[in-house]
Formats: C-alpha cells, sequence, structure tokens
C-alpha cells in the first residue's frame, strides 16, 4: 500500500467557450493528487492524505479519487477554499498562476496528521509538489516524513517552481530534512540543478546520492530518464508519441515507477538498496510508458493498467 501525501487542487485548463471565447475549465489535479491517481489506475492499493475542501471543488477531487480507486479516507477535512492553479499553455508546456492562500490543503497542520496507528499496511509513501515549499503544510508533510522514513520507503519529488518559493531558506533546509531520509527522488535535470548548484547532471546525482539515497532518478524530457544508484546508472529512452502537452507527465511517471517496483515485490525500505538492474529498468519503463500515455492527451490524465496491457 502507498500513501499520497502532498497537494490536491483544481487546474483550470485554458478552452475555447461555444462562442469561441478563452476559458478556463475546472479540471481535478495537484502534482501528489495526481500520483495517488496514477496508482490508482494502475491497480495499485494507494491512500491519499491531504487537506480537502468541502466546497463545490473539494467535492469534485473527492469524487475523482474515488473513480480512481483511491482511498481518500485519511483526509483532514474542513470548509476552507480549495486551492486553483489557473494554467497557461505554450507549445505544449505548462506555465502556472496559483490562488492557495488560506486554502484547506494549504493550512494543513500538524495536529491533523493521521495518527501512526493509522498507517499500518503502508508500505511506502511519497511526496513532493507545491506543497513544501509553503507554510504550514509543507512543515506537515515534513513531519510526517520524518516521523514514518524509519519503516517505511520514502520516495521524492520537489517538483521545484522558483516562482512560488516565497522563503528560500526554510524551503532548502526542509528538502535537506526530508532528503536526508529518503530513499528515492525523482528530479528533473532543472530541479536537480536548482537543489545542488550548476554542474554535470550525473556529478550532481552522485552529490545527491551521497545524501544517503539509495535511488536519484533524472528525467530529461524528450531525453528520457536515468537512475543513478551507487556505482551504477540506468538510462531509459522515452517513448516517442505526439506531444499534446506536458500536464501530468513526470506525476505520472512518478506512480508508474513505484508501481513497478510494487509489481516486482520490492516496495520496502529494506529492499529498495539491493534491487537488479532488471527491476529497475522495468519501473523505469512502466514509469515512462505511462507518461507517454498522459502527454499524448489533454490534461492530467494517466492511463489505466488496461491501457497499457497490465
Amino acid at each position: 500500500m502507498i500513501l499520497c501525501a502532498g497537494e490536491a487542487l483544481i487546474d483550470m485548463l485554458p478552452r475555447l467557450s461555444t462562442a469561441n471565447e478563452p476559458s478556463f475549465a475546472p479540471v481535478a489535479g495537484g502534482s501528489v493528487f495526481n500520483t495517488a491517481i496514477a496508482l490508482g489506475r494502475l491497480d495499485r492499493p494507494v491512500k491519499f492524505f491531504t487537506g480537502l475542501s468541502t466546497d463545490l471543488f473539494g467535492t469534485k477531487l473527492e469524487e475523482s479519487l474515488a473513480a480512481s480507486n483511491v482511498d481518500a479516507s485519511l483526509c483532514s477535512r474542513s470548509d476552507r477554499p480549495t486551492t486553483l492553479a489557473f494554467v497557461e499553455l505554450t507549445d505544449g508546456h505548462a506555465k502556472y498562476a496559483f490562488y492557495d492562500e488560506n486554502t484547506a490543503g494549504r493550512l494543513l497542520a500538524e495536529g491533523d496528521l493521521p495518527a501512526p496507528a493509522a498507517l499500518d499496511g503502508i508500505d511506502a509513501l511519497f511526496f513532493g509538489g507545491i506543497s513544501l515549499p509553503v507554510e504550514p503544510c509543507g512543515a506537515t508533510y515534513e513531519a510526517l516524513a520524518l516521523r514514518e522514513a524509519a519503516g517505511k520507503l520514502v520516495m521524492m519529488d520537489p517538483n521545484i517552481r522558483p516562482g512560488f518559493i516565497k522563503d528560500e531558506p526554510t524551503y532548502r533546509a526542509r528538502l535537506d530534512n526530508m532528503l536526508g531520509v529518503a530513499d528515492i527522488v525523482k528530479v528533473s535535470d532543472e530541479d536537480l540543478e536548482w537543489i545542488a548548484g550548476k554542474g554535470e547532471i550525473g556529478d550532481l546525482a552522485r552529490q545527491m546520492l551521497a545524501r544517503g539515497l539509495k535511488i536519484v532518478c533524472v528525467t530529461k524530457g524528450k531525453d528520457g530518464v536515468t537512475a543513478y544508484m551507487e556505482g551504477r546508472e540506468i538510462s531509459i529512452g522515452t517513448e516517442m508519441v505526439e506531444v499534446i502537452d506536458t500536464v501530468g507527465a513526470g506525476d505520472t511517471f512518478n506512480a508508474g515507477f513505484l508501481a513497478g517496483l510494487d509489481r516486482a515485490g520490492k516496495l520496502a525500505k529494506s529492499a529498495v538498496a539491493s534491487l537488479s538492474d532488471a527491476e529497475i529498468t522495468q519501473a523505469l519503463t512502466l514509469g515512462n510508458r505511462a507518461a507517454a500515455v498522459t502527454v499524448s492527451r489533454a490534461g492530467a490524465n494517466p492511463p489505466t493498467a488496461a491501457e497499457l496491457g497490465l
């Protein structure tokens, strides 16, 4: 069982109205939410934890989770509004304007965390997205990671958005703390340089391994992904598809990678350091295959296991 902990929001996606006027369509989203949805569609047991609103958008999010077999029973509910993210697409690449102040997700506090006993049966936790650089929810997710990391596999995708980071020293300290207990991190090449500084990507990834991480996955867009481990690295090319947009691509990769480990019976803290090249290759390949489907259609719409022939 995997627990995804992080933001759920409404992506306001650009559309044309029936009168051919620019408009926005509300679509359930959020980086960590997308990963949870993708895991559910890949037939992996998954739970989701966030601050969830009882407003009409929160209801839409909850319905989307249920439709993809994601268990939302651990979510902390309130009548605060749902975070909105207005999306601008340029050549298929997304830029965002976030409206997040005083929202249900943003004001998630440590007192809202599920009790340790409620996480019995959870093998792995996934963190990331815009929920980490802001307060108080960032501190809440940090506390959960530090509390649970001793016995559960932890994967992170910082998904750095510099424009969303208002207190860089605090955020960098949080990343240091969480990366210090994580087993797997997925970063884009841009994320990696923001975290570790300029340099050759392989050298920067190995610096990350020195923090205690077991696997550093670096995605490079159309150039595929490389997994770095102590003394070895494995690269997988990207599946060639017609790209409609990139919304949710990295989130889907995360789900595919975790699903690959789960399908191999290696979703455990004790197993990740001894994964074979074949097992890592299979997990990377599933991540890429799933992400390729997502980018081939509009919005964050991950594939099902049946679509991938699983």
